[in-house]
């Protein structure tokens, strides 16, 4: 259960961007990330902002900061209901997120337009240019250029950024989301710049060698050179990236017990997911929200729990969750995630080419740009990528959340008879969920079909409380076969204390 929406949740799920923030991306996001804006747009996009509601601006509500960040962590922990029927909150929580939901929703739309406008000003100031100037200065070989332009026009980008990103990070610590302090939040701003602008030289360079080469096809050969290489960055990105932003060690040996109990989960599916590819991150040194994850690709797939999680859920409704993210894992979601990227990324491309063509025959010369395959058409490109990852989100926003509930299927089914009172453990889980991670309580009916990339966590506790294949004499969708074990020994009427 990764996130719950597309901006600042973190449910289960399937991890998809290089590094975890609650900021929504918006256009300007997507601008920042070349390679994954045509081929991992729609991951990207999954870590964008996601509520409704207007609201007061910059303030939460009538408490300060300290005392939002106490009182979030001691009633969440106190209030958890011994019984879930619905998705509830006490009447603090509930206020603090409504609020957070639609501050967040707001700054998505704000960020988003604001992005747009950036990239205007950059093309018009004509600040692409002079980059590209000073690159063909420095050197003539192309692959230089690339690697001293595309930094300079990022780096400016995200200066252009930075106040949004210190707002969002001032909102966390705001409301107990966040306990990472400043200095090491930008020190991991910054490592993510990098990250990015490493990733996005390369796919400049390979971009522009094939503009000049094939003016009429680059669409479709930058196309076939950027599969191999989201492949490659998404097998990499747990054994190289990640390290970079948290600390990761085995589950087993934080708790073999545990570890042993999921084993059985994972043995009465059939499947073995080895100790070796359960591991535990130290969310708690930056964070307080809970989250759970697969991640990686062949060898380099795993699984992957907050601590935070075994701090405030028990063995069932840890069980619950690890039964979410196997099915991620049995039912090849990255894989799918994959394709499904690689069909959009084909489509967007290919528009992509045509619009270019009539932008570039229309302006000859304007913004200072020489021919297409001019580094400083590059703003232009981030620019048209910007404008159609807004209006692709709705898209992959569906798409995420249909892989999501196939998963809440899948641990649904796999923990049936394995715990007692298997349907109301999710329900509890969920619960628990929503009420550390401050998850909306009412958001609008646009929030959810535009920005959600999973189903609103009020929608997946009334599925778990319902879907009872068993006592209708069905078949279960994905999980069949399998002779009732015993119970996890545990109670489940409420979490443990943090």
């Amino acid at each position: 259960m990764d996130t719950g929406v597309v901006k600042r949740s973190r449910t289960f799920g399937t991890r998809q961007s290089t590094a975890r923030t609650r900021r929504p991306l918006g256009a300007y996001g997507g601008a920042l990330g070349v390679v994954w804006v045509v081929l991992f747009s729609v991951f990207l996009a999954q870590s964008a902002a996601a509520r409704n509601q207007p609201v007061a601006l910059f303030a939460p509500p009538a408490q300060s900061v300290s005392a939002l960040t106490t009182t979030t962590a001691e009633t969440t922990t106190n209030l958890a209901p011994s019984r879930v029927t619905a998705y509830t909150l006490p009447p603090d929580l509930y206020a603090k997120a409504r609020h957070l939901g639609r501050l967040e929703v707001l700054f998505y739309c704000l960020e988003s337009v604001y992005g747009v406008l950036v990239l205007l000003l950059v093309l018009r100031l004509r600040v692409a240019v002079r980059f590209r100037d000073w690159a063909e200065r420095a050197t003539r070989f192309r692959v230089l250029q690339a690697a001293i332009f595309t930094p300079l026009l990022l780096g400016t980008l995200a200066i252009f950024q930075f106040p949004i990103r210190i707002y969002w990070h001032w909102l966390d610590l705001a409301y107990g989301l966040s306990i990472q302090r400043w200095s090491s939040w930008a020190w991991d701003l910054l490592k993510g710049e990098i990250v990015n602008w490493v990733i996005a030289s390369v796919a400049v360079w390979i971009l522009y060698a094939i503009l000049r080469r094939s003016p009429r096809r680059w669409w479709l050969y930058f196309w076939l050179a950027l599969i191999p290489l989201t492949v490659a960055m998404v097998f990499l990105q747990p054994l190289v990236v990640d390290p970079l932003f948290h600390h990761f060690e085995p589950l087993a040996r934080n708790d073999p017990v545990l570890v042993s109990e999921l084993e059985s989960v994972s043995r009465r599916a059939g499947v073995h997911i080895p100790p070796d590819r359960m591991f535990l991150m130290r969310a708690s040194d930056k964070e307080t929200v809970l989250n759970a994850y697969v991640t990686g690709f062949g060898g380099s797939k795993r699984v992957v729990v907050y601590d935070t999680t075994l701090a405030r859920m028990n063995s069932p409704q840890i069980a619950m969750v690890f039964g979410h993210e196997m099915g991620h894992y049995v039912l090849n979601h990255i894989r799918q995630g994959l394709f499904f990227a690689a069909a959009l990324g084909f489509f967007i491309l290919y528009f992509c080419y045509r619009v270019l063509n009539w932008i570039f025959a229309g302006t000859s010369g304007r913004w200072g740009i020489r021919v297409a395959d001019d580094w400083a058409s590059l703003p232009v490109l981030l620019l048209f990528l910007s404008v159609i990852g807004i209006f692709i989100t709705p898209l992959a926003s569906a798409f995420s959340r249909h892989i999501e509930h196939e998963a809440d299927i899948y641990g649904l089914e796999i923990t049936h008879g394995l715990t007692l009172d298997s349907a109301q453990v999710a329900a509890q889980s969920f619960q628990v969920l929503g009420q550390v991670d401050l998850e909306d309580p009412a958001p609008s009916r646009f929030a959810r079909l535009w920005l959600y990339d999973h189903p609103w966590i009020g929608d997946r506790i009334a599925f778990a409380l319902h879907y009872d294949p068993w006592d209708h004499g069905e078949q279960p969708r994905y999980v069949h076969g399998v002779a009732s074990a015993q119970a996890l020994p545990a109670n489940i009427s409420s979490p443990p204390a943090p």
